[in-house]
Parts: structure tokens; C-alpha cells; sequence
């Protein structure tokens, strides 16, 4: 029987494997679940993380700043790591500002994004001293009166949209319509208004979008960028101290996909970075990586609760669903779905292999995890492993459904 005729996925060998059991932060699997105490649970593997940043760091040029877009992750003890790690973080509500800021990092290393930032939140942000990327006019004015209330000058950023796509990327922020930053066209009027109320100007924040695999596109929206906030930079109040260029960068999900190669990014930075020293002096470029830092280093886990043979398909149904892992079941973004890569993690080195389908407990056809896999033949009690889950996985899922219990996380 053919067991699967669809591309294979992109090889996940950055766990090891020993006795038939994957292995991860030094811990066979069986073991780490027990560590935990039950499943289903996130594990995170500190050292892929801080490897995936030494590797990113060693082909950036040094002038360029790495931060960490904790909406990617937001676990406490795993931004606390990347603190450490990173120059900087990057938030989007005044909760991530809380957990940034109890997690040790400086105020002045935290920027702050999102389009509909409530007045209490620009308050926090103001009060912290932190960098607020301005996305809309309403947002200038609010922080010129917060700004005179607390006797604080808010230090702003202006997000722009730009009049160009990353083309390639999964999911797109700047370009044509959208809810992200100000207009490009519009961005001098703000940068006039954010003179006449005496708000702190410090640079500008371009984001075009997510999840690309393909250096090229993201090195021609790099290049793109800088050329849009040169030109802007002409308009500005006051000198360009932040050009934050964003980020993009994906890792390989689904079948046929093959990882992103960095090097001709680090190289057109290098080369961005030698032009700003000559056209924007005080300037420091950024990136802005949320999954690519954190991604890869992340599994899901969750347990087989019963074998269902159902007219010839055999349903693997788990503790843990989309409710824990939305991503993975296809309802979070996907056009049409597509499997994660997933295994039977306690037996990696099983020759008996068979097609299954992978669901949760909910009441619901869209609670499914893997759709007709070749797996190793598996049974209750076994362990249902999904890659790729280190990024949107248990915060950007709806745990509340059906009243299932919470997803535990562990950093390993």
C-alpha cells in the first residue's frame, strides 16, 4: 500500500532521536512528560533558541539590532530567555508590555505596536518610557495629551504602510487597504503633527509582512524600506535615531517547503548598514523576528486516548485539539489545509507504518491535527507529536472552547 504520495516535509532533525524517542532540552520524551505531569503541553528547547540567535547572529552585520516579536511567544520564562538573548522586544498590547518589563527588559529596548492601542495601554507605555509606534492620527493626539498630563515626553515611531507587498509572505501587513501604520503618502502630515505637539521622534517601523521563505523577496523589501524612510526621513522633526525594517523571515510548515536560507539577507543588511552610516548617521536598523527565532524550537504534545477504526480510517483521537493548537488544525489562516509534520514521538524508530488521521476530543470536525498520515502504527497511550509549534501555538488558540483543560508550557 502506498502510504503517502504527497512531497515530503522539510527534514525535523533539530531534535535528537534516542532509544526510539525523540529527544528535547536533554530529555526523552516519556520522561519529559512526566516531568510535566500531563499532557497535552508545549516544550520549548532553550538551547535552539539561543542557537537559532547565535546563527542569526553571525551572518547580521553588528550594527544591525535583533528584536524579539513576543507576540510570537509571550511564555514568561521563555521572553525572559530571550531578554538575554536579543537587543530588544517588541509588544503589542499592555500586557506583553507587562510580561517584557517583569521579564527584565529596559525600557528603552521596548517598542510597541498594534493598530487599535487603547488610551490606558498608550498611558502604560508612556509612563514605562518605552517606544510607541504611532499607526494613526488619533494616536498622535492621545499621546501629546498623556504626554501633558504625566509630564513625560512620549518617544514615538511612526509605523508606515508602505505603497508595496513582501511578495511570497503567508500573510501580508503593508501594501494597498490596510489597518497597519499611516499611509505612506500620508506620513509627512503625521510627522508635522508629531513636530507641533512635541512628542519625541525617533524613527520609523515598516513591517510588509510574515512567514516568507524566499530570501530574495525579503531582501527587495528590505531594500524597498530603506528607500521609503530615506525619502520620509526629509520630512521628519528631527533626526532618524530607529529605521526598525521588520522581519518576514518564515520556516518550512508544510510539505514541499524547504527552510529559508539567511546569508543573502545578512549580506543586503550589510550593505543597507554601510549606507546608513553615510545617509542616516544616527541611525540603527532593526529586524523584527518573532517565529523564526522561536518556532522551530517548540512541540506540541498530546496523548492517544483511543484507536478508531471508522469504515476503514483509523482516527487517532488525542487529549489536545485546535483548541490548543489552531494552527495546526488549519483554522488559522490557511486557505486550504495542509499537514504540520507530526509523528509518533516515543516511536521514532518503528517500521510498521500506517495512514491515520490525528483529531482532539472536541465536539467538532474541525478538530483535526493530521489528515491521513503515514505514522508509526500507534495506540493508547502513545504520544502525538507536532513540529514546528514553538510560534502561535497555545496563545493564539481558543483554550476556552468547550471547556477542555488548559495547555501546559515547559522551557527545557
Amino acid at each position: 500500500m502506498i502510504l503517502s504520495s504527497t512531497p515530503a516535509h522539510a527534514p525535523m532533525d533539530q531534535f535528537p532521536v534516542a532509544s526510539g524517542e525523540l529527544v528535547i532540552g536533554g530529555l526523552p520524551l516519556t520522561q519529559l512528560a512526566a516531568r510535566v505531569g500531563a499532557t497535552p503541553f508545549y516544550a520549548y528547547d532553550r538551547g535552539l533558541i539561543a542557537q537559532r540567535v547565535a546563527q542569526l547572529r553571525a551572518i547580521l552585520p553588528p550594527a544591525v539590532k535583533l528584536h524579539y516579536a513576543m507576540k510570537a511567544n509571550p511564555m514568561p520564562a521563555l521572553v525572559a530567555q530571550m531578554v538575554r538573548l536579543v537587543d530588544g522586544i517588541d509588544v503589542a498590547s499592555g500586557g506583553e508590555l507587562k510580561v517584557s518589563l517583569d521579564a527584565g527588559a529596559k525600557p528603552r529596548e521596548i517598542s510597541f505596536a498594534g493598530p487599535g492601542k487603547r488610551e490606558n495601554e498608550l498611558i502604560q507605555a508612556v509612563a514605562a518610557g518605552i517606544l510607541v509606534n504611532v499607526e494613526s492620527f488619533r494616536e498622535i493626539a492621545l499621546l501629546a495629551r498623556i504626554s501633558r498630563q504625566l509630564g513625560v515626553p512620549a518617544r514615538v515611531a511612526v509605523r508606515v504602510n508602505p505603497d508595496f507587498e513582501l511578495k511570497a509572505s503567508g500573510m501580508k501587513m503593508g501594501g494597498g487597504p490596510k489597518q497597519f501604520g499611516i499611509d505612506a503618502e500620508a506620513v509627512p502630515q503625521a510627522l508635522a503633527e508629531i513636530g507641533k505637539a512635541g512628542l519625541v521622534f525617533e524613527g520609523f517601523h515598516l513591517f510588509s509582512g510574515s512567514q516568507n521563505l524566499k530570501a530574495e523577496a525579503i531582501v527587495e523589501a528590505q531594500q524597498k524600506s530603506y528607500e521609503l524612510a530615506l525619502k520620509l526621513a526629509a520630512h521628519a522633526p528631527a533626526p532618524v535615531l530607529t529605521l526598525n525594517l521588520g522581519g518576514g523571515f518564515g520556516i518550512p510548515y508544510f510539505p514541499g517547503e524547504e527552510r529559508l536560507d539567511p546569508a543573502p539577507i545578512g549580506a543586503n543588511l550589510a550593505a543597507l548598514s554601510e549606507r546608513a552610516e553615510r545617509e542616516l548617521p544616527r541611525a540603527e536598523l532593526v529586524i523584527e523576528l518573532g517565529r523564526y527565532l522561536v518556532g522551530e524550537a517548540g512541540i506540541y504534545v498530546t496523548r492517544v486516548l483511543d484507536r478508531k477504526i471508522s469504515r476503514g480510517q483509523v482516527f487517532l483521537v488525542c487529549d489536545g485539539g485546535l483548541n490548543h493548537h489552531l494552527s495546526a488544525s488549519g483554522n488559522f489562516g490557511q486557505v486550504i489545509r495542509k499537514n504540520y509534520p507530526v509523528v509518533i514521538g516515543n516511536k521514532m524508530d518503528a517500521t510498521e507504518k500506517e495512514v491515520a488521521s490525528v483529531v482532539g476530543p472536541l465536539c467538532t470536525p474541525l478538530d483535526l491535527l493530521a489528515d491521513r498520515l503515514a505514522l508509526a502504527k500507534a495506540e493508547p497511550g502513545d504520544l502525538v507529536v507536532i513540529f514546528q509549534s514553538g510560534a502561535y501555538g497555545a496563545s493564539a488558540s481558543p483554550q476556552a472552547f468547550l471547556g477542555h483543560p488548559a495547555v501546559a508550557e515547559i522551557l527545557v
